[in-house]
C-alpha cells in the first residue's frame, strides 16, 4: 500500500496574518519596547548585564567598547554590533538620558548630532549608580534567569532596577504598528512620587503631579502647557509643547542681541542645524529684517547660539517669529507604552510607579527569602558548632575510635556506636544520645582545632547572635508589608542624597509665543568670599544665626541687596563688576563658584584689593592708595557704569594699587615703605579726584624705596604693627603733613 503524506491545507491568508503577527509580537516584545518593571530594551538589559558579568565596574579601569560590544553580541544579543554599540553610546550622553548608565571615556557624540568615534576606540564602564540601583543583589535570585539565544548562558529576563527607570531616563522605540515616547523626568521628584505612592497606594494623577509635575528633559527648556500634563500624565498619551530659553543681552549703541542658551530636547542633534538654516531661510526671504548675524557659540560648557539683531529691533516680535517658523518651539509627542506581563500597554504615570512598586516588593520578597535561608543555615551549623564545643572531649574520643569518617559521621548524626572504640562505658552511652543534624556533623569534622581557643568561641557565640538577630529582622520584613516598605523607602532616599539633581526643565503655561520674565523678589543677602577666592550669597538669617562660623571662615562678607552689583577692585587699577543676582545663592556649607568663573576678573593676572556692593559706595569718598604713593579721593557714584570691566583709576607705568577703601569720616591714614618708614595723615587732607586722574603724592620716599602698605585708622581705633621684632602703635604715631618723609621705624 503507498504511503500517504501528511499535507496540510491552509488558507494563504490566515497563514500570512499569523506569521506577520508572530514577527510583530517578536519586535514588540524582543526589540522596541521597554519592560515596566526594569524600564530597558533588552539590548541595554544586555550590555549592561555582559559589562557587570566583564567585572567592569565604575572603580575599575575602563575597557575597550569593541569588547563589550562583541561579548555582549556573542554570548546575548546576535542582532549585529552597530545596535549594541548605539544602545552603549545612547545610554553613557548626558544630554539624552536624565541619568546616564554608562560612563564614556573618549568621544561618544556631542549634541549637535556628532557621532561617537568607533567602537575601538571608545571605552566604557558602569556608572556607581548603575551598579547600585541596576545590578545588585544578581546574586540574591531576586529575578529569573533565562536561557540566552543559543542556551549556552544564562541571562536575566529583567534586571533588578530598584528606580522608575521608565520615567527617569525616558524610553523612544518605534515597533510594528506601534510606538514608545516616554519623556525623561528628574530623579528626585520621581523617587519622592514613589515614596508617596507607597505611603498612600490610593494617590490620583493630580496628587501625585505635586511630587512629579513633568517632564524634566537633560536640555533644560521650558515645557509652556502645563495644563495639559494632567491629562497626558492620566492617559499616558498626548502632545508637550516644549520650547528654547531665550536671553536677550544689551550691547554698545543700543544694539541687543538674543542668545539661545537651552534648546527644545526635539533639537539634539542634526535639528540644531536645521534651525540655522531656518533663521537663515527668515532673512533671505525678508520674513525679517532685524537679524545681523546668527553665530553658534556652543561648547562643552553648553548651548549658546546668538543673534546679533540690529538698532531698534522688536525683540518680542522676532521671539514670536522663531517660536513659530523654526524648531525652537517644537512638540514633543507622549506615548507612555511599555511591556506589562509580555503584552504592550499604554499608561498613565500612577500605573507604571505601581508596576515599579509591585516590582520593589516582589525582588525585596525574594531577596530576603534567599537571604533569609542563607542565615537559618548559618544558623543550623552554629549551634552545632556551639553544641560540639559543650562536648568537645567525646567529640575527639569518638574520632578517635572511629575507623572512617563515615562511622564517626554516623555517630554524630544517629548516635550509632556499633564500629566506634571507646575509653569507657560512660562516653559510649554519651555519644548513642548524639543527634547533630548532617551539615551540623560535616561542620564538626570538618572544624579546625583553633576554633577551641576561648576567644573564638565567643566569636562564635557572638557570631549567632547576630544571625539570630538577622533572622529576626528578614522574617519582620518578609512577614509584615510596613517593614518592607520602610526598608524600600529607606534605599530611595538613600539614592536621593547621593544623586538628585536640580530640575533643568521649567514648567508654565505660556502665552502664544510669548516668554514673560519673572521679577526678582528684592531682599537682602549676605555676600561671601572664601580665602581661596570662592563667591556666594547666603539669607540674613543664615549669616546671624552662625555669625561667627561665617566670619572666621570668610575672607570678605558683607549685607547687600540681591539687585545690588559687586565691585572688585584689583592691583592693576581695574574694576569689574559682578551682578548679584549671578551670585549663586544657598546654604552656608555650599562650596560656592569662583569668582573668576562669574566676573572679567582673572586671578593669575591681578590681585584683588577690594570688594564692596555699588550701593555702599554711592554716598560716600572712596579713598585710593598706590605702591608709588599716589593718593586721591573718588566719589562712589563715578562706578555705576554699565562696563563690566572699567579702569578705576590711573596707574603709572610699574606702579600697583594697594588700598580701596570708602571713607566714614574722621580716619587717618598711615603709609608704611619697604625701608620702614612711617607717614600718618588725615584722610580728609587728600584732595578729590575723578577716577581718571592719577592723584597726588602722599609721602617723600627714597629714589628705591616704595610703599608696602596702607593702614586705615577709623577714628577713636588703636592698631600696631611688627618692625623687626619691635611693636609699632600706628595710633600714637604723630598725624603730619601729605607728601612729607615721615619717620623712620
Amino acid at each position: 500500500m503507498q504511503e500517504q503524506s501528511n499535507i496540510i491545507q491552509t488558507e494563504y491568508s490566515e497563514l500570512m496574518q499569523k506569521s506577520y503577527i508572530d514577527y510583530a509580537m517578536s519586535v514588540i516584545i524582543a526589540r522596541a519596547l521597554p519592560d515596566v518593571r526594569d524600564g530597558l530594551k533588552p539590548v541595554q538589559r544586555r550590555t549592561l548585564y555582559d559589562m557587570y558579568e566583564l567585572g567592569i565596574r565604575y572603580d575599575k579601569p575602563y575597557r575597550k567598547s569593541a569588547r563589550i560590544v562583541g561579548d555582549t553580541m556573542g554570548k546575548y544579543h546576535p542582532h549585529g554590533d552597530s545596535s549594541i554599540y548605539d544602545a552603549l553610546v545612547v545610554m553613557a550622553q548626558d544630554f539624552k538620558k536624565g541619568l546616564p548608565l554608562v560612563d564614556g571615556h573618549g568621544n561618544f557624540g556631542s549634541i549637535e548630532g556628532d557621532g561617537a568615534a568607533a567602537m575601538r576606540y571608545t571605552e566604557a564602564r558602569l556608572q556607581k549608580i548603575t551598579q547600585e540601583a541596576y545590578l545588585a543583589d544578581l546574586d540574591k535570585n531576586v529575578v529569573d534567569f533565562v536561557p540566552n539565544f543559543d542556551e549556552t548562558e544564562k541571562e536575566p529576563a529583567v534586571l533588578p532596577v530598584k528606580v522608575p527607570n521608565l520615567l527617569i531616563n525616558g524610553a523612544e522605540g518605534i515597533a510594528v504598528g506601534m510606538a514608545t515616547s516616554i519623556p525623561p523626568h528628574n530623579l528626585t521628584e520621581v523617587l519622592n512620587g514613589v515614596i508617596a505612592y507607597m505611603k498612600n497606594p490610593d494617590i490620583n494623577t493630580e496628587q501625585m503631579m505635586e511630587y512629579i509635575p513633568g517632564p524634566d528633559f537633560p536640555t533644560g527648556g521650558i515645557v509652556a502647557n502645563k495644563d495639559d500634563l494632567l491629562a497626558i500624565y492620566s492617559t499616558g498619551a498626548g502632545k508637550i509643547k516644549v520650547r528654547g530659553k531665550v536671553e536677550v543681552e544689551q550691547m554698545k549703541g543700543g544694539k541687543t542681541r538674543l542668545v539661545i542658551t537651552e534648546i527644545p530636547y526635539t533639537m539634539i542633534g542634526a535639528n540644531i542645524g536645521k534651525f540655522l538654516n531656518d533663521v537663515y531661510s527668515l532673512v533671505e526671504t525678508k520674513k525679517t529684517s532685524d537679524i545681523v548675524d546668527i553665530t553658534n557659540q556652543s561648547s562643552k560648557e553648553g548651548i549658546r547660539i546668538v543673534l546679533d539683531l540690529k538698532k531698534g529691533a522688536d525683540v518680542e516680535a522676532l521671539e514670536n517669529l522663531l517660536y513659530k517658523k523654526t524648531k525652537l518651539e517644537d512638540t514633543f509627542g507622549v506615548n507612555m507604552l511599555a511591556v506589562v506581563d509580555g503584552r504592550p500597554e499604554t499608561m498613565g504615570i500612577v500605573p507604571i510607579i505601581r508596576h515599579h512598586v509591585n516590582f520593589q516588593y516582589e525582588i525585596a520578597t525574594r531577596k530576603y527569602t534567599t537571604l533569609l535561608a542563607k542565615e537559618k543555615d548559618k544558623k543550623e551549623i552554629q549551634e552545632g558548632l556551639i553544641a560540639a564545643c559543650d562536648v568537645i572531649d567525646l567529640i575527639i574520643e569518638i574520632l578517635r575510635g572511629s575507623k572512617n569518617v563515615k562511622d564517626a559521621k554516623a555517630c554524630l548524626m544517629t548516635g550509632e556506636t556499633g564500629n566506634i572504640r571507646f575509653k569507657s562505658k560512660e562516653s559510649e552511652e554519651m555519644a548513642s544520645k548524639l543527634r547533630f543534624t548532617e551539615r551540623q556533623a560535616s561542620a564538626i569534622l570538618e572544624m579546625r582545632l583553633y576554633k577551641l581557643i576561648g576567644l573564638e568561641i565567643e566569636a562564635l557565640m557572638k557570631e549567632h547572635e547576630e544571625t539570630l538577630a538577622k533572622i529576626a529582622q528578614y522574617q519582620d520584613i518578609l512577614e509584615h508589608r510596613s517593614s518592607m516598605a520602610k526598608v524600600i523607602i529607606k534605599e530611595l532616599k538613600q539614592y536621593i542624597k547621593e544623586y538628585g539633581t536640580p530640575r533643568k526643565t521649567a514648567i508654565d503655561n505660556l502665552k502664544e509665543a510669548v516668554v514673560a520674565e519673572k521679577k526678582i523678589e528684592e531682599k537682602d543677602v549676605v555676600f561671601l568670599m572664601d580665602r581661596f577666592g570662592y563667591v556666594r550669597t547666603i539669607d540674613v538669617s543664615t549669616y546671624e544665626r552662625n555669625r561667627e562660623a561665617v566670619e572666621s571662615e570668610n575672607k570678605t562678607f558683607f549685607i547687600c541687596r540681591n539687585t545690588d552689583k559687586i565691585c572688585i577692585f584689583t592691583d592693576t587699577g581695574n574694576m569689574h563688576l559682578l551682578k548679584v543676582q549671578d551670585i549663586p545663592f544657598g546654604r552656608l556649607r555650599d562650596k560656592g563658584t569662583p569668582i573668576d568663573n562669574l566676573s572679567n576678573y582673572d586671578s593669575r593676572e591681578e590681585n584683588v584689593i577690594g570688594l564692596y556692593s555699588l550701593s555702599a559706595l554711592a554716598d560716600r569718598k572712596v579713598l585710593f592708595g598706590t605702591k608709588q604713593t599716589m593718593l586721591k579721593l573718588v566719589d562712589g557714584t563715578e562706578f555705576d557704569v554699565a562696563k563690566r570691566t572699567t579702569a578705576a583709576t590711573k596707574l603709572s607705568e610699574e606702579d600697583k594699587l594697594l588700598i580701596v577703601y570708602p571713607l566714614t569720616g574722621g580716619e587717618t591714614i598711615v603709609m608704611r615703605s619697604g625701608r620702614d618708614m612711617f607717614l600718618r595723615i588725615e584722610a580728609d587732607s587728600i584732595p578729590e579726584k575723578k577716577k581718571g586722574a592719577v592723584g597726588v603724592r602722599g609721602m617723600k620716599l627714597a629714589l628705591d624705596d616704595a610703599l608696602t602698605d596702607i593702614y586705615m585708622l577709623p577714628e577713636g581705633s588703636e592698631q600696631s604693627v611688627e618692625v623687626k621684632g619691635k611693636e609699632v602703635a600706628l595710633h600714637r604715631l604723630h598725624v603730619g603733613n601729605r607728601d612729607t618723609k615721615g619717620v623712620k621705624k
